[in-house]
């Protein structure tokens, strides 16, 4: 069974907006845990615009399942991840001035920074997972950099699932193929939603891990948030 992260920084954001600590980050993210939730993500932003410095610590004496923390590897989001010693981290390219995740890595032209990054992460038995987009010649690079994982940017898969969603999966099958092939495991992320996420995870080989934030915490809005977690982990499987 493919495994369900909930990415809670549009949680953070509502917070943010009026100041105070309404709704709660830290209780959040225990009672997706308690809804079946099987981790929790966070992507921290330089300009702490969602999710805090201050949140990052708070979750990791609460989190009791996979604690995940995405960013781009600046000096202080490696000394971050250091201290607070997540059971994963995924690297992302974004900049400090991009709204919200838009391409991934590429593994052949940033191959030396990947490394030196993943080493460290590895020193420390902190699982690494690199966001990358469904070209087999970046999973062939991020092989050579020495990650655990791949997660793959579904941004596309998204976008043209209602066109022609065969279409739309290929790519994806043929990187986690490939992924698998090299050894790599295999997580996903980015626009998936309960319009289009049965699909994927049944077509795409192997996946370990979806990571999903923005959709589930919307349909929550509607539907509930245990109720919604559940419906989620009813797709993965």
């Amino acid at each position: 069974m493919t495994q369900l992260s909930v990415n809670i920084n549009k949680i953070a954001t509502l917070r943010n907006a009026r100041g105070g600590d309404i709704p709660n980050v830290v209780k959040t993210a225990i009672d997706c845990l308690r809804f079946g939730a099987d981790g929790i993500t966070v992507h921290p932003r330089p300009d702490e615009r969602h999710i805090t410095r201050k949140d990052i610590i708070d979750l990791k004496a609460m989190i009791t399942r996979e604690y995940n923390i995405e960013g781009y590897p600046s000096e202080d989001f490696i000394k971050m991840v250091l201290e607070v010693n997540p059971e994963q981290v995924t690297l992302v390219p974004d900049g400090p001035d991009v709204l919200t995740s838009c391409a991934g890595w590429d593994t052949v032209k940033f191959s030396d920074l990947l490394k030196q990054v993943i080493t460290i992460f590895k020193e420390q038995g902190i699982r690494t997972s690199v966001f990358v987009d469904p070209k087999i010649e970046m999973i062939e690079g991020v092989k050579l950099c020495g990650t655990d994982r791949i997660e793959l940017y579904t941004e596309d898969y998204a976008n043209n699932y209602r066109v022609n969603k065969e279409k739309a999966i290929e790519p994806y099958i043929l990187a986690a193929e490939k992924a698998t092939a090299l050894g790599l495991e295999i997580n996903a992320g980015h626009d998936l939603s309960l319009e289009n996420l049965a699909y994927f995870v049944e077509k795409v080989p192997n996946l370990a891990e979806v990571s999903i934030g923005h959709a589930l915490i919307s349909d929550a809005i509607y539907l509930g948030l245990e109720n919604t977690i559940q419906i989620y982990k009813r797709l993965c499987r």
